[in-house]
């Protein structure tokens, strides 16, 4: 996927979740994140636009940390978060390619990094409300490929892909990752709809996950596959679907394993 792919999914998602805040209401518990409310993550993602839109904007070379407590609430929250969305896109709209800034996974570009991470934030939260929403009212029926108020709706095959790919190779890649095994482990992720696959190798160190088209000739079996659609899959891997919404071949406890260790912190 490309920068102008990331926007037009950054600004459609975000237009999705604020028109399913407002119908929720922002006392409305968030089944996907049990400690939060939809003014929770209203705040959350309000404050993570602000601050990725800074480093793009502002060239920043080194971290730094989000402004919290400047937030409103009632009504107003949701145009303070209506606001931060339009100034994140705008902002990654009129950056160069050529940006040089911080960023935290590997990615082709700075520019490229921040819009595909935002884009997938906002992605997962959308339907972190749209599960709210789904809890306060009979969503309507879904209409593939998006359903506006699906506590679930799908996404595009490449776009979930994209997103699993961030997910194992992107976060799990780094040294801070807590998805290990004491012995060696092997985790497959097969996407039914895109033929993409992931091998996962567990152990005592960070994971190591090799992606390729089709799973090779040759091939030794997993100790756990999970295949499905990417979308179910990325979701799944975020912990937003239950493991009987995917095939689960071998040893699930590995599956459940992973689920635990593989948390990643909200950013």
């Amino acid at each position: 996927m490309d920068t102008a792919a990331y926007i037009e999914s950054i600004e459609r998602d975000g237009q999705l979740l604020a028109e399913a805040a407002e119908r929720a209401g922002l006392d409305a518990p968030v089944p996907t994140c049990p400690e939060w409310r939809v003014r929770d993550l209203l705040r959350h993602l309000g404050q993570v636009h602000r601050w990725a839109a800074r480093y793009v904007a502002e060239g920043l070379t080194e971290p730094v940390q989000p402004s919290t407590g400047s937030e409103p609430d009632g009504v107003e929250l949701i145009e303070w978060f209506r606001d931060g969305h339009r100034r994140l896109l705008a902002t990654l709209t009129a950056a160069p390619a050529d940006l040089e800034c911080w960023t935290f996974l590997p990615a082709p570009s700075p520019l490229v990094f921040w819009a595909r991470r935002q884009a997938h934030e906002i992605a997962i939260h959308r339907v972190d409300v749209q599960a709210a929403l789904g809890a306060a009212s009979p969503p309507s029926p879904p209409s593939p490929p998006f359903s506006p108020f699906s506590p679930f709706p799908a996404f595009p095959a490449d776009f979930a892909a994209d997103g699993i790919d961030e997910i194992v190779v992107g976060f799990h890649g780094l040294k801070t990752s807590k998805a290990r095994t004491s012995t060696r482990r092997t985790l497959r992720i097969r996407a039914t709809d895109t033929e993409d696959v992931w091998t996962i190798c567990l152990s005592e160190e960070a994971p190591r996950t090799i992606r390729t088209q089709h799973l090779p000739e040759g091939a030794t079996a997993a100790d756990c596959e999970l295949s499905g659609g990417a979308g179910d899959l990325y979701l799944l891997l975020w912990n937003r679907l239950p493991l009987d919404k995917v095939s689960v071949a071998g040893d699930s406890s590995l599956a459940d394993l992973w689920r635990e260790k593989s948390t990643i912190g909200r950013r």
